[in-house]
């Protein structure tokens, strides 16, 4: 590990107890800064509405008033998601309602990248829908650094990650496909621990001038643009316990794996590449029979130059 990275780790990693909460209120209030969250939902009824009654319950208070705006951005489910989302709280936007004149493309990042057009904070956190016995430190700590720290314009949360009953062996793409590549090519970001993960907050400012890939690459285009644009020291990741969700088979897996690749493809390259496909193999009674995916490229440039997001937000 670089020394630059292993300084990193001991400046700039942290537990959500850290921080309490009469500090980081104290911080936005003394700032006036706002804070939006997001949850991007495709079909996620069974647990998005236990996660938003706990953020609108412990932070969303007269006693508690951490987070202003909280959005479920619903991405086309065929599921009570919205209705389900809407009853416990969260204010409930359809992908396609916003920005129709660009047609929607399939996957979470085109979500969040819209997300930004939808929401008003000066920092935007992001949670993802599917997770289980959720706690608010996943929002309170990730949020706490950059109400706290002015120098901070990104944040992760990293946990543990059990599969089934077995510890730590969730995050398979993570450790066989994105942490290889972090540490080859961009040996700043090897001190993340879950650099695949959903759940990360940054200021408005920094997310605005970063391209979004639409699908399963989000999470590592957005981590290794920020480094680039801000620098490993603007960079922090907070340690918020365990995170349970909804584990994907292994051929969806394989896709995701794909798409991350070719993320960090076009980052080392950023030239023309014929768009890739990814074969896989379903057993059928007829024997293998082959799927062929497309490999997920398309990417959304950074919002600030969307003329509809320049008028929202004009000074």
């Amino acid at each position: 590990m670089l020394e630059e990275v292993e300084r990193w780790l001991a400046r700039r990693s942290w537990s959500a107890a850290d921080r309490p909460l009469d500090r980081i209120l104290a911080a936005k209030r003394g700032a006036g800064t706002t804070v939006s969250v997001v949850l991007p939902a495709l079909n996620e009824e069974a647990t998005v509405g236990a996660i938003v009654a706990t953020i609108r319950r412990e932070l969303m208070t007269e006693a508690v008033p951490l987070v202003d705006e909280l959005v479920v951005l619903d991405s086309g489910s065929t599921d009570r998601t919205a209705v389900v989302a809407a009853a416990a709280g969260a204010r409930v936007v359809h992908r396609d309602e916003v920005l129709p004149r660009l047609p929607a493309l399939p996957g979470k990042g085109e979500v969040l990248w819209r997300s930004l057009l939808v929401t008003e904070g000066d920092v935007v956190c992001f949670v993802d829908a599917d997770l289980r016995d959720f706690s608010a430190d996943f929002v309170s700590g990730i949020v706490g650094p950059l109400l706290t720290e002015p120098d901070v314009h990104f944040v992760k949360a990293m946990y543990d990650r059990p599969l089934g009953e077995a510890v730590g062996q969730g995050g398979r793409v993570t450790e066989l496909v994105a942490r290889p590549l972090l540490n080859l090519h961009w040996p700043q970001l090897a001190g993340f621990v879950q650099p695949l993960g959903g759940e990360y907050a940054a200021r408005r400012s920094l997310l605005e001038r970063l391209p979004f890939p639409v699908g399963y690459g989000v999470e590592l285009g957005l981590l290794v643009d920020a480094l680039h644009t801000v620098g490993l020291d603007a960079l922090a990741q907070v340690d918020v316990g365990v995170r349970k969700h909804r584990h994907q088979d292994g051929r969806a897996l394989g896709r995701m794996a794909a798409a991350i690749y070719r993320t960090a493809q076009l980052r080392l390259a950023r030239g023309h590449l014929v768009r890739p496909a990814l074969t896989q193999f379903e057993r059928t009674p007829e024997g293998f029979v082959p799927r062929t995916y497309a490999v997920d490229t398309e990417e959304r440039p950074p919002m600030a130059g969307i003329p509809e997001y320049a008028q929202r937000h004009a000074a």
